[in-house]
């Protein structure tokens, strides 16, 4: 992996934990679709080997499935 992808990953990693970090006010929907883009943008950047469409597609998947988990 190209010092690129290995940035784009790691920022997407950061971004997720700190995600969380600010979900203390929110309803659990709300964190659900946090945590879900969170987790979609990671495994999208993994799955693409960094793109940024993959990153944002991922992201944009896990966040509409993070919302619709009861």
């Amino acid at each position: 992996m190209n010092m690129l992808k290995k940035l784009v990953v790691h920022t997407a990693a950061i971004a997720f934990v700190l995600g969380l970090t600010a979900c203390a006010g929110m309803s659990r929907q709300d964190k659900n679709t946090a945590v879900g883009a969170g987790a979609g943008a990671v495994v999208g950047a993994v799955l693409t080997g960094g793109s940024t469409v993959g990153t944002i597609g991922g992201a944009a998947v896990g966040g509409v499935i993070g919302n619709q988990v009861k």
